[in-house]
């Protein structure tokens, strides 16, 4: 039976992460699967969080739309195709501490110096790269923000685009991983869906928010907060997996 309570919790949840998503783009992802970790088992969890993030990023998207780069959503569609194939190829099954182990050390990833890692989305062969590893990682483990941020944060695009055209991307990637979980592995309840469909238009009001903060915004930073803040959340999964590493 789902307590009203939790959708409560779900709701407040949903709306704080989709502004946080409407200015950086990302981690506002990675802060409600952490909320919905708390409450459901980790494949419901994944899903749930899932669907609603198809309304946060896709009302992102809508906001946003005249910043989309549809050649680079061309791409990292074709990568994202190719990544859910594997996965169903290994009949993948998510497991709690290595979600959280893996998503706690994602953030390294956005300090690795320019020149380590000199990944653009806009080249077609990046972009195809960034879709099969953000697309993977989104089904494997929920979230895949960082790893698609590096390949965003380094370009020539302007902030604008930059969040406009991830945001499509996530719908995409979303989508794909509410079909992996609800209809592949069959391991979402009833109410888990319903406690999706309450709380997810809750996440177009907070992501209107979070644009209009995001014009008031300089690139600069975008970029500097945009790495803090996800450090911030990575420091709290890593955190998560090693008690339940010493729990077990």
């Amino acid at each position: 039976m789902l307590l009203p309570l939790t959708a409560v919790i779900v709701a407040i949840a949903v709306f704080c992460t989709a502004t946080l998503s409407g200015i950086f783009g990302m981690a506002g992802g990675l802060v409600l699967l952490g909320v919905m970790l708390t409450l459901l088992p980790v494949a419901s969890a994944i899903a749930v969080q899932g669907a609603i993030q198809v309304v946060a990023n896709g009302s992102r998207a809508w906001f946003s739309r005249e910043h989309i780069d549809w050649r680079i959503l061309g791409f990292i569609c074709l990568g994202l195709i190719m990544a859910a194939l594997a996965l169903l190829v290994l009949r993948y099954v998510p497991d709690l501490m290595i979600v959280c182990f893996a998503i706690g050390l994602m953030p390294i990833l956005v300090w690795i110096p320019k020149g380590w890692l000199a990944l653009d989305a806009s080249k077609p062969h990046h972009a195809m790269l960034c879709g099969f590893l953000g697309g993977g990682l989104n089904l494997a483990i929920g979230v895949s923000g960082p790893i698609v941020d590096i390949f965003f944060i380094r370009t020539q695009m302007d902030r604008r685009r930059i969040v406009a055209t991830k945001a499509a991307t996530q719908v995409i990637s979303h989508l794909s991983k509410v079909l992996f979980y609800g209809m592949v592995v069959s391991a979402v309840a009833a109410n888990d869906w319903l406690l999706a469909l309450i709380a997810a238009p809750f996440a177009v009001p907070g992501t209107s928010l979070g644009y209009h903060i995001l014009q008031r915004m300089s690139d600069d930073g975008f970029r500097t907060w945009t790495r803090r803040i996800v450090t911030g959340i990575g420091i709290f999964y890593l955190g998560r997996g090693f008690s339940l590493l010493l729990g077990s």
